[in-house]
């Protein structure tokens, strides 16, 4: 399992936990029934699929500080991190190299989403808004077979849900190396016999491991819920966010290699800063003993700016990208339990409608920030998506459980030019694009310790960026993926279990730029893989964990024929991470990591590759006494990137020259997590 860190933070990060822990915990009282989310009826139909879960137990015993550090758990997940403070990595899931910092994969929390329409790339989603010790449970649905989401849910669709119910005070802080800082606190709490108050809050900030990569973030978030009688409840919930970084940019392959922390002197004044804030209504009504209504409605508002240096035309120069976004959405979802032929049923239809509006602002050829050339865009996006879904789970015998699903989404849109503009991206209305998505999945359990399973689902991608508004997209299709998949589970004794899936995913009708303003469907891309996850407890003391994921993604059709054959880019062959615990006593465990990282493709035509690599963690702990008046106090000390190996977490072609983001070097981490 990865290691808890934490130790005393900065004094923001004090005033941030003492507002959370300050609150009066209330008297016990009889549990109040949990407020349910967009999706939760939906947990039955998992077993026909894979979706490897984390639960609230994994979560804090990993002492992240960012959600995205819990993805190297889940077999084939990946993410090559750019180093840039302030802006989305790309994460890496079935063959796919372009979520996070792209479009590739689907994001929500509590059912709401997080993938941002018109924000540097269709689909980008920026996890950095959730405080890590706020989830009860974060579920990776592989593949396109969740009814929750549209156009993203390519690769998948990462699912994040918060703590509900329950009285609690968490704290997780830690310190280390590199001036890092990070303070989390989580509060759970009645007030009175009907409501309850959930908060959480987290500053993080440090120095970053190279010169000018300093950042500071901070998240606030807050739920109320009441019960207005045995069947009604509502929630109202929010989120502030604010985050503000410093970068220094990419290295040159030559540069990196000569000093793998250092800095080119070209780059000046680049890094980010963002500011969001969201507002949430739920209202949750029960028709019978065995039908829910769920209505809920809400709102965000965000901005977001970035500089970045790059290689362009023979020099480097700096661009500015400015995002100011406004979203709104409602949705109704009814779902129930039933009993069908004699055998248990679970069934969701839902409705929902999202309008996402994008002032986007581009510049280029700045220095250290100050601009020198009118806007190369300056303009407002509109994105409409009306969607309807079901969902039907059933399990009328342990031979036959099958699971169907159904999506159908609409999409309609608007661009406007705000102003002069230098540039010739399309702007004009969005032609209405329409796309019905189905999923049908069937498990097996055909002995008590062997489940088996087997989906086929269907996904797909509108036009990218502002391609959707050009009047030569009118005739465009969506970009269609189809996956075939089955899995096996195997308990093989209380010491060991299985999960083996594998995969083959097939995309049709992409979309290519013909001509400026002119694109048609034409391209194919075949991805295969295989992930495993194995348990194993040796003996009572020690606990084996083992996560493995093989891709193999090439172009199979494209108008470039150097290019058939060709893996995708920023797709590992291959990930595997081993870790162990060991626990030597009541009080003391010693814990351990080997992530291993295979060889990708970093350009289209496979000219350029970032070599295999792996990096190695330690770490120890101690559970404090219970004299200190901590429950569940633990004290922790660990060293990631034991070696020191110096690695490339992405590396990438801009303007010609290859470009890397130096991995992070050895780092010791101090830490301290209790309860109160």
């Amino acid at each position: 399992m990865p290691f808890p860190t934490a130790f005393p933070p900065c004094r923001r990060a004090r005033l941030t936990c003492a507002f959370v822990l300050c609150l009066p915990l209330a008297a016990a009282a009889q549990e109040l029934d949990a407020i349910t989310v967009k999706g939760q009826a939906l947990e039955t139909s998992r077993a026909a699929y894979s979706v490897p879960t984390l639960g609230r137990e994994d979560i804090q015993a990993a002492a992240v500080s960012e959600v995205e550090a819990l993805w190297r758990q889940v077999p084939g997940m990946h993410v090559n991190d750019y180093q840039l403070s302030g802006v989305a990595n790309s994460v890496v899931l079935r063959g796919f190299g372009g979520g996070g910092h792209g479009g590739d994969i689907a994001a929500t929390l509590d059912g709401i989403s997080l993938n941002e329409a018109m924000s540097h790339a269709d689909g980008y989603f920026d996890l950095n808004v959730v405080v890590p010790l706020e989830l009860e449970e974060v579920a990776v649905h592989q593949g396109p077979v969740s009814v929750l989401q549209g156009n993203f849910n390519r690769a998948g669709l990462i699912e994040l849900r918060t703590r509900r119910s329950g009285e609690y005070r968490d704290v997780a802080l830690q310190a280390g190396s590199h001036g890092t800082r990070d303070a989390q606190a989580a509060l759970g709490l009645r007030l009175g016999a009907a409501s309850e108050l959930f908060v959480a809050a987290q500053h993080a900030r440090g120095n970053g491991t190279r010169p000018d990569a300093g950042y500071e973030r901070s998240t606030l978030s807050a739920r109320w819920q009441h019960q207005l009688d045995a069947r009604l409840r509502v929630a109202l919930s929010g989120r502030l966010h604010a985050a503000d970084g410093d970068s220094p940019g990419y290295l040159g392959l030559a540069q990196w290699r000569l000093d793998p922390q250092g800095k080119d002197p070209r780059v000046a004044g680049d890094g980010a800063q963002k500011h969001f804030k969201t507002l949430r209504l739920d209202v949750n009504y029960d028709l019978d003993n065995d039908t829910r209504l769920l209505a809920y409605a809400y709102g965000t508002q965000q901005d977001f700016v970035r500089w970045f240096t790059r290689p362009r035309g023979g020099r480097w120069a700096q661009r500015e990208e400015r995002y100011d976004r406004s979203v709104s959405g409602t949705g109704l979802n009814l779902s129930g339990d039933a009993r069908w032929a004699g055998g248990p049923a679970q069934w969701t239809l839902g409705l929902e409608a999202l309008r996402e509006s994008t002032g986007y602002g581009y510049w280029d050829n700045l220095q250290n920030r100050q601009r020198s050339a009118p806007a190369i865009s300056n303009r407002q996006a509109t994105l409409d998506n009306a969607a309807a879904f079901a969902q039907l789970a059933w399990q009328p015998h342990p031979l036959f459980q099958p699971s169907l699903g159904l999506r159908r989404d609409r999409f309609t849109g608007d661009c406007e030019r705000l102003g002069a503009e230098t540039g010739s991206d399309p702007c004009t209305r969005m032609q209405p694009v329409a796309h019905t998505s189905p999923k049908l999945g069937i498990s097996a359990q055909v002995h008590e310790r062997v489940a088996l399973r087997a989906s086929w689902s269907e996904g797909f991608a509108l036009p990218g960026n502002f391609a959707k508004y050009a009047l030569g997209a009118a005739q465009l299709d969506p970009n269609i993926f189809r996956q075939t998949e089955v899995g096996l589970q195997w308990r093989a004794s209380h010491k060991l279990w299985l999960d083996l899936a594998l995969y083959r995913m097939a995309s049709s009708q992409e979309i290519r730029n013909v001509a400026p303003g002119i694109y048609e469907n034409f391209g194919q891309t075949l991805r295969e893989g295989a992930e495993l996850l194995a348990l194993w407890t040796p003996v009572n003391a020690v606990e084996l964990r083992w996560n493995y994921g093989r891709a193999a993604s090439r172009v199979t059709q494209n108008a470039n024929a150097a290019l058939i054959g060709r893996q995708v880019a920023g797709v590992p062959s291959y990930t595997s991470t081993l870790q162990a615990r060991w626990r030597m006593n009541a009080d003391w465990a010693v814990q351990g990591a080997l992530r291993h990282v295979g060889r990708m493709a970093v350009d289209a035509a496979n000219t350029v590759s970032n070599p295999a690599y792996h990096v190695a963690d330690l770490g120890l702990q101690y559970r404090l006494p219970a004299s200190t008046g901590l429950a569940d106090g633990t004290l922790s000390v660990t060293l990631r990137n034991l070696a020191d190996k110096a690695y490339a977490s992405s590396m990438s072609v801009i303007g010609g020259e290859v470009l890397v983001a130096p991995g992070a070097p050895r780092t010791l981490l101090l830490g301290l997590t209790f309860s109160l």
